[in-house]
């Protein structure tokens, strides 16, 4: 008996410091349950139901839907950008050779991918050209694939028009492809119904440069973008924060922000915006987010458009919605909601944002819907956002859920090609053999 009294005390003793020797070692704190707020109206503008709906919250990349809206009345959603090529030196017809430099004027057009580059090489070929002696020269208003926008775009011009212009001559010369840009042409043959086995390309001898010099050259080709409608389409689908490009053609946040304040009859802190794509720190409150849609919604009627033209439909379309809302995007819901969603991971102590119009038996229902201090429990936002949404439905008659009337366009789609330039004796081809989708 005293031998099990004696290895008890050691015990005791053993594990005693254990306890008392890790001051350092700090439990980790209990967080309070997330807490939702929200505001939502029927379609005649009543209050259905409101929880601090009033408070400025960061509406995180909901404030896209705000910069949509801006540009479809100051721009027009059927507005086409053109990006310019020109032969500085002029070109060697029977070599099938720019003699210099191939240069490219940029307008802003924000969603120029591989794919829109690759229709550029293709139609150079058409032309009879597969080679630049020179470099690829861009402007300040030339981009090509994504920046993430503030977050990630360079702030010196000079380095951010060489990454450009090396992107679109990596793009260009098939002999400097990775294996994304490959993929990239088989698909997009494909989708044209183009042989794979015979892909464009323009060989470029010289580096790459940025300049905005007016000695251009010879006008060789148009590139004409898609519609803007589809760009914010686009944009809105997978939340892009490139949108923040428009701003060259918009104008600032600050402008932005005092379009909101007259237009939705806002008093006090809000709204205060940083950005146009919904990084940093934005103040919207949810009642102000719900009177957006509405006008965003009466906007696009007036230009016959629908909101799933500009925002996204769960279960029509790709991108952030149906990623994060499985449930919503999946029968009997699918279709039945419109939105956009936003994420901010730690600013602001994270948030997650669901705005959108809930299409019931009962009538359309304007929502917005967060979660502030959602750091690190993202996904948790996300099921009790989803779950919030499912009941309201499944309280108000259940879904009604609309044909998926609007895909996504792909970037090349809707992009037009023009030729202008031709070899001496050649046919005039001008608009004529643009290729559009």
């Amino acid at each position: 008996m005293g031998r099990r009294i004696l290895v008890s005390l050691l015990l005791i003793l053993w594990c005693v410091p254990l306890t008392e020797a890790s001051p350092n070692r700090r439990r980790r704190p209990v967080r309070p349950p997330l807490q939702l707020v929200w505001h939502v109206e029927d379609a005649q503008g009543t209050v259905i139901s409101s929880q601090r709906g009033e408070e400025p919250i960061n509406p995180a990349s909901v404030v896209k839907v705000a910069t949509s809206l801006w540009a479809l009345e100051k721009l027009g959603p059927q507005l086409s950008l053109e990006t310019r090529f020109f032969a500085r030196g002029g070109v060697d017809w029977q070599r099938g050779r720019v003699r210099g430099d191939l240069v490219v004027q940029g307008s802003g057009d924000p969603d120029f991918q591989v794919e829109n580059a690759l229709l550029v090489a293709k139609a150079l070929n058409d032309m009879g050209i597969r080679e630049v002696h020179g470099a690829v020269v861009v402007n300040d208003r030339f981009w090509m694939g994504w920046e993430n926008g503030s977050a990630g775009t360079e702030p010196d011009p000079v380095k951010r028009g060489l990454l450009m212009a090396t992107r679109l001559r990596q793009a260009l010369d098939r002999h400097r492809w990775n294996g994304v840009i490959a993929r990239v042409w088989r698909e997009l043959a494909q989708r044209r119904g183009w042989p794979e086995n015979v892909p464009p390309g323009v060989r470029v001898s010289g580096g790459v440069g940025a300049d905005g010099r007016s000695n251009l050259g010879e006008l060789l080709l148009v590139h004409r973008s898609k519609p803007l409608a589809f760009v914010l389409h686009r944009f809105n689908a997978f939340s892009n924060n490139d949108i923040e490009r428009l701003g060259v053609l918009l104008g600032p946040p600050s402008e932005l922000a005092g379009m909101l304040k007259a237009r939705l009859e806002l008093a006090g802190p809000e709204p205060n915006l940083e950005t146009l794509s919904g990084l940093g720190e934005n103040r919207l409150s949810p009642r102000a987010v719900v009177h957006l849609l509405r006008e965003l919604v009466s906007s696009c009627s007036a230009r016959n458009l629908n909101p799933g033209h500009v925002l996204p439909v769960a279960g029509c379309h790709p991108g952030t919605l149906e990623k994060f809302f499985e449930v919503l995007s999946a029968p009997p819901y699918a279709g039945s909601v419109v939105g956009k969603t936003g994420t901010l991971t730690t600013t602001d102590g994270g948030i997650a944002v669901l705005a959108g119009i809930a299409k019931t038996t009962q009538g359309d229902f304007y929502f917005c819907l967060a979660a502030p201090e959602a750091h690190g429990r993202l996904r948790e936002a996300r099921r009790l956002q989803e779950a919030w949404v499912v009941r309201f439905i499944d309280e108000h008659g259940g879904p009604r859920p609309e044909p998926c009337d609007a895909g996504l366009v792909e970037p090349d789609e809707g992009s037009v090609i023009i030729k202008v330039a031709q070899a001496p004796g050649g046919d005039p081809v001008v608009g004529g053999n643009g290729e559009r989708r």
